[in-house]
């Protein structure tokens, strides 16, 4: 078992630090502890009993911590793993929740003492939420977690994390490079937060509120973005989602031509593409439920 005989530390309380320690406090694992600033948020997740016990410095969890699972911003992640790399029990597994892994991966690697290893993981579950009250044992059931793998990674530490996601709920789990996941992430994830946001900016001069239907609400669902995460994430992969966006312009500006141009057939032909590639999309995923 991935879980049972591990001591665990979780840094963040978050969505998604609350999530896993929810899910992985069900399975009994030897300690569940967690680092977190916001005392308040420690007194919480120990009332309830989602922790064993919470830690506003991470030095005495992490001594004896197995497996650490930094559930931060990608520059708070880098930062903990830089300034706490006296602190980790040796052999430990250290992995992450960041929705980008190229940089991250690139600027954790040379911390890491030879001893430790760096699991980079990306977790497609959530909610546009944030904060401990809306974690809950059930954002990752049936999703679908990425590792990406590098070859400083020994098959032991995957394996480990693999198995510690699994039983946290997650249905598939994928090894894919960090390159590899930037780029489809980039266009599954970031480019619909960017379009999302774009489009409820676009509405200044009306109040689309009073006839929002579901297609408007659907398709701005994730504007209700944590605008410094996003910051951080749409900069930190930058050429892929300007790639993204140049090529969503150009899908747009074909729409828009045919609109002008009052070119029934040209447009007809666009959205039926789009019609039969969504419809494509919904297979593949009734597939895997």
């Amino acid at each position: 078992m991935a879980v049972q005989d591990k001591s665990i530390t979780i840094v963040g309380l978050g969505l998604i630090g609350g999530s896993f320690a929810m899910t992985l406090k069900g399975l009994n694992p030897k300690n569940l502890w967690a680092v977190e600033k916001d005392e308040d948020i420690i007194i919480t997740a120990q009332n309830r009993g989602i922790i064993d016990k919470g830690y506003r410095e991470p030095d005495v969890p992490l001594r004896h911590s197995d497996i650490v699972i930094m559930c931060l911003y990608p520059d708070a992640a880098v930062s903990f793993v830089k300034d706490n790399m006296e602190h980790f029990k040796r052999g430990a597994v250290i992995t992450d929740t960041v929705g980008i892994k190229a940089g991250l991966v690139k600027s954790i690697n040379p911390l890491l003492r030879s001893d430790l290893d760096f699991v980079a993981g990306h977790p497609l579950a959530g909610r546009e939420y944030k904060g401990l009250e809306f974690a809950s044992v059930n954002v990752f059931a049936g999703a679908s977690y990425i590792i990406t793998p590098t070859e400083r990674n020994n098959e032991r530490a995957l394996e480990m994390v693999e198995n510690m996601v699994r039983e946290a709920g997650f249905e598939t789990v994928l090894r894919i490079s960090p390159g590899q996941h930037d780029e489809i992430i980039a266009l599954t994830s970031q480019l619909p937060h960017v379009i999302a946001a774009a489009l409820i900016n676009s509405g200044s001069g009306c109040e689309p509120g009073l006839f929002a239907a579901g297609s408007y609400k659907d398709t701005t669902r994730v504007a209700r973005i944590n605008s410094q995460l996003w910051t951080e994430l749409l900069l930190g992969n930058r050429e892929n989602v300007l790639a993204r966006i140049e090529s969503f312009e150009g899908c747009l500006a074909e729409i828009k031509n045919a609109i002008a141009n009052n070119e029934t057939q040209v447009l007809g032909t666009v959205l039926e593409e789009a019609r039969i590639k969504r419809e494509g999309i919904i297979r593949v995923l009734e597939k895997r439920l």
